[in-house]
């Protein structure tokens, strides 16, 4: 179990890497797209097949389309001023995230390593538990998420239809 976390992490660290150090956008969707299956395998491991399919339906079908159009829609071509700064202020952040992943997996010194992490029931990442937990603790939320996206679709749909 270990070694498929193991295996699974490699692959997933070296897509992740591709989306950030591709130069074509496509290809760095492409990679994204490879990073949300792999992510949906790992959901598999911790034996919550619902959020794996959610994963693979919402984020790497839905999300990533939406992503493609507006990479086509900004012409991905052209040369962008600035790149330079970009990327170094992407270079200093990804160094920030790996020195705190770092610190994370990191033992503190005097920390007692005998603790055990949350307990979760036996539903976990079944349908009726994330109904549950959608319909009720976050439907307020979940509907604020959905206008948005129509307020984003439209806009989208507006600004492609605009005459040049």
């Amino acid at each position: 179990e270990m070694m498929t976390f193991f295996i699974l992490a490699v692959f997933l660290i070296a897509s992740s890497l591709l989306v950030i150090f591709n130069q074509n956008p496509v290809h760095s969707a492409v990679s994204l797209v490879a990073t949300l299956f792999i992510m949906a395998v790992l959901f598999l491991t911790l034996q919550a097949p619902m959020v794996a399919v959610l994963q693979i339906f919402v984020y790497a079908g839905a999300i990533m389309v939406l992503f493609l159009f507006v990479i086509m829609l900004f012409n991905p071509g052209r040369a962008e001023k600035g790149r330079r700064f970009w990327r170094g202020l992407g270079f200093i952040g990804a160094a920030l995230l790996a020195l705190e992943l770092i610190a994370l997996f990191l033992p503190l010194r005097g920390q007692n390593n005998a603790s055990v992490g949350p307990q979760v029931g036996e539903d976990f990442g079944s349908p009726k538990m994330l109904a549950e937990s959608l319909f009720t603790d976050f439907v307020l939320p979940f509907e604020i998420a959905s206008i948005l996206l129509l307020v984003a679709l439209i806009g989208a749909v507006v600004l492609a239809k605009r005459e040049p």
